[in-house]
């Protein structure tokens, strides 16, 4: 599917990178590949010392801006999102990549209709040192009232959100380290309640280990920011809803990941 630039818009992508050499060129090939060739890429550097930047170049992406911010990760995607020119902002972080290249038409196709300010979709984790292998697969489903207190969230890397929501709902809290996507995610769903559609398709692909995911000290830093700002950090019995259906969605993201076939999958990688 190939739509119009004229007509369509312009889908300004973020991304956040330190020394990001050996999982960059996936990422921007993902992006270069994509059929839908209206958007900009917006490169929010913390001072890299290896090539990563090199890299970047190499694939001639003529819309794209280079910004040197040295800075902790949602610092930088509010720089990021405050200086991008697009109606539609994707943060794609440096070890991700949309899944196939019919992504950004998709998700554009959805925005076209005007009473929708968020989409979201499917997000698979891979192997950290090998992409072919899968190990869960994150399949979500429609917003609906209160479903936060269940542990639930959209994939955040699959968060497509159109520019003038980030800018009337504000943007990530800095103070929260990583719990700030799921706060925003929260922020704008529950507690402001712009209009979301959720596609029923893989949109990411991330490598396993990432910030919020590399270590058990920062997981547990990570659900008690998420039971305070959700206000449940006093109830037990509401904690521990909480963590019973995160735990169930959880070995179910990792059971459909065994399950799920290896080869389709295959023929979508870049």
């Amino acid at each position: 599917m190939i739509l119009n630039k004229k007509m369509n818009p312009l889908v300004s992508i973020i991304i956040c990178t330190y020394n990001s050499k050996s999982t960059i060129a996936d990422t921007m090939l993902s992006i270069k590949k994509q059929k839908y060739k209206n958007y900009q890429v917006i490169i929010i550097d913390n001072n890299s010392s290896d090539n990563t930047l090199e890299i970047i170049n190499n694939y001639k992406i003529s819309n794209i801006k280079f910004i040197k911010f040295s800075s902790k990760l949602y610092e930088a995607i509010n720089k990021g999102i405050e200086v991008s020119n697009g109606k539609v902002i994707s943060i794609l972080h440096s070890d991700d990549y949309y899944y196939d290249k019919f992504v950004l038409s998709k998700v554009a196709q959805t925005f076209k209709d005007s009473k929708i300010d968020i989409v979201y979709g499917d997000l698979l984790y891979v192997k950290k040192y090998n992409k072919n292998k899968i190990l869960r697969y994150w399949q979500s489903d429609p917003y609906k009232k209160k479903y936060f207190l269940r542990g639930w969230s959209p994939p955040h890397p699959t968060f497509f959100c159109r520019k003038k929501i980030y800018l009337t709902g504000k943007l990530y809290k800095t103070n929260i380290e990583n719990s700030a996507d799921v706060e925003l995610m929260h922020r704008y769903l529950e507690i402001i309640g712009f209009k979301s559609r959720y596609l029923k398709k893989i949109l990411v692909v991330m490598r396993y280990g990432g910030m919020s995911n590399n270590s058990f000290k920062k997981m547990i830093f990570q659900n008690i920011a998420i039971l305070k700002f959700l206000k449940i950090h006093k109830k037990p019995f509401a904690i521990t809803n909480f963590f019973v259906h995160k735990l169930i969605n959880r070995f179910t993201q990792f059971l459909h990941g065994r399950k799920y076939n290896n080869h389709q999958f295959k023929r979508f990688f870049f």
